[in-house]
């Protein structure tokens, strides 16, 4: 939106935000002038993740999924745009003529294949049963075979863009998932005119318009220095992959916080909101937070832990991290260079085991105290000295995304006795979590991007025994974001921007954005501790995941192929 006259003043401004989780989606109605949230709405995915079947109501039978799939439903998307943005709007009591701008945010990498208008290839008719013609969660880890070609082809040609994802490609990303797609389906393939990242599937269903973003074409597509991978190196790993990246990704890119169109009336009449305000170019959730938590300067790490942890940081110069899921010039701020590294398991992890292991007594403990059983294992937790539970664990249940970039990992759990308390289980696996960060932080320390702040945020922020565990194992003070919609308010920041209300991220963040006043400091007695753990996590770390062992992967291919002949 461009100021003129009649603008009114930036206090009576707002901006809307959308954060695209795994789970659900959240709108946020922010105030320009300094960020404050009027309110929020939050709308549940119906279909969730679908990872044992395609349900019969979308495929007109039940169409089993391989091991390792994890699939979403578009139609779940738009839902988000009718109903969270509505009611979001309807609470904060602003008038919709007020609204400037809206941004969005999506989990990375998160993909789909679509036609050249956009329409997903599972809403096109005879597709429904197709599994690969739904959108491929970030959590799809079943094009690891796939991921470990590319890998392996990559180092034999000697392909220079592999350092810069720390000498490995995930499976998580766009071109092991297309990969997948070419071998086992190929007429999906085929029909599929675009592999479009769903940060940038939903701007198009916003603006009318298709727009890439820089962030994700740099993280996920392996788009460096301005190129694919050439053409030749892709027909090295199938010949009817040649020409994948010229037609189906090939799109001019777009900066983040740049206007990527304005919302259509079909849109308008979706969420309510002005038709013709800014769009905000699409981007990645734990990047978009970056802004949100005033981490976007260099040397600032931020840890936005949810379902999984991405620890993102911005530096003034490229460099070489093991293990590190991407380095990309203009990523996460526009003149930085933009490192990501994650976890592909931590709130899962923790839900796993209150799902799946608390004993019923804990249970009925938790319901008839009022809490959940997160925060009544947490509390029993928390009075347990450092190391008294004789365990340590490996964070790897959902496999490892750095600094190893191996999904056939799993989880592991040393130490146990019957003697052994579930709660002591449940602190060992936060525990875990916090030395797989360390590992991270150590790997780029090592490397020559020193980490100089810890920032935290998410949902698994607000656990002060969590964020306590990390502060002693990471031996330093963490800094918490003040908002619990870290996401959203990012995407309604880059959407202030986009609309001309700030002139860019650094202003927009600085303005809008904000950290909680108190630190959550480190004890130096519990710190001592938590290196004679971590030493040991450390050793098993490398026993299992660098070579010392293959007892995982052997578990890993006996489980896979067990499950595939049931199917």
């Amino acid at each position: 939106m461009t100021k003129n006259a009649s603008s009114p003043p930036r206090e009576h401004q707002y901006v809307v935000g959308i954060d695209f989780g795994t789970l659900s989606g959240r709108a946020v109605v922010a105030r320009v002038a300094d960020g404050a949230q009027l309110a929020e709405a939050v709308h549940t995915y119906e279909h969730a993740v679908l990872s044992e079947a395609l349900p019969e109501s979308l495929a007109g039978t039940r169409v089993p999924l391989a091991p390792d799939t994890a699939l979403q439903v578009p139609e779940d998307y738009r839902r988000v745009l009718r109903r969270a943005v509505p009611e979001a709007l309807a609470a904060a009591g602003v008038p919709a003529d007020r609204v400037v701008g809206i941004g969005t945010d999506f989990t990375s990498c998160t993909v789909l294949p679509a036609t050249a208008d956009g329409t997903p290839l599972c809403e096109i008719p005879g597709l429904a049963d197709r599994p690969h013609a739904y959108p491929k969660l970030w959590k799809h880890h079943a094009a690891q075979p796939q991921a470990h070609r590319i890998n392996e082809v990559a180092r034999e040609r000697g392909e220079a863009w592999l350092s810069r994802y720390g000498g490995r490609i995930s499976s998580e990303w766009q071109f092991a998932k297309a990969l997948q797609v070419l071998e086992e389906d190929p007429e999906a393939y085929a029909r599929a005119d675009r592999w479009i990242e769903a940060a940038d599937w939903i701007v198009w269903e916003l603006c009318g318009r298709e727009t890439r973003n820089v962030s994700t074409a740099g993280y996920k597509g392996i788009h460096q220095d301005g190129a694919w991978p050439s053409r030749d190196y892709l027909a090295a790993l199938d010949p009817g992959f040649a020409d994948f990246a010229r037609d189906k990704l090939a799109h001019p890119l777009a900066q983040l916080g740049t206007r990527a169109g304005s919302l259509t009336a079909r849109a308008a009449a979706w969420t309510g909101l002005p038709e013709g305000i800014a769009v905000a170019v699409g981007t990645i959730d734990a990047h978009v937070t970056a802004a949100a938590a005033q981490a976007v300067a260099p040397g600032q790490m931020l840890a936005v832990m949810g379902t999984s942890t991405c620890h993102i940081m911005n530096s003034d110069v490229p460099a070489e991290v093991p293990g590190m899921c991407g380095v990309v010039r203009d990523g996460i701020v526009p003149g930085l260079w933009g490192y990501e590294a994650g976890q592909s398991g931590v709130g899962d992890v923790f839900a796993w085991f209150v799902d799946s292991a608390m004993p019923g007594e804990y249970a009925r403990e938790a319901e008839r105290t009022g809490v959940s059983g997160h925060e009544l294992l947490s509390a029993r937790a928390a009075g347990q000295p450092v190391g008294a539970h004789g365990l340590v664990a490996l964070d790897w249940h959902s496999g490892n995304r750095s600094v190893l970039v191996d999904h056939d990992l799993s989880g592991v759990i040393a130490g146990l006795t019957l003697a052994t308390r579930p709660e002591e289980v449940y602190r060992a696996l936060v525990e875990a979590t916090a030395f797989g960060a360390r590992t991270i932080v150590e790997a780029f320390t090592g490397a020559g991007v020193p980490v100089e702040e810890f920032v935290v945020a998410g949902g698994l922020a607000r656990n002060p025994f969590v964020t306590g565990v990390y502060a002693d194992v990471l031996r330093r003070p963490l800094s918490v974001i003040d908002s619990d919609q870290g996401p959203a308010l990012g995407a309604a920041i880059h959407a202030a921007v986009a609309a001309g209300a700030h002139p860019d991220i650094h202003a927009a963040s600085a303005a809008m954005g904000g950290r909680r006043a108190d630190r959550v400091m480190p004890d130096p007695e519990r710190a001592d501790a938590y290196d004679r753990l971590y030493a040991v996590y450390t050793d098993l770390h490398d026993h299992f995941g660098r070579g010392g062992s293959d007892a995982l992967h052997r578990l890993r291919r006996i489980r896979n192929e067990r499950l595939a002949s049931q199917s």
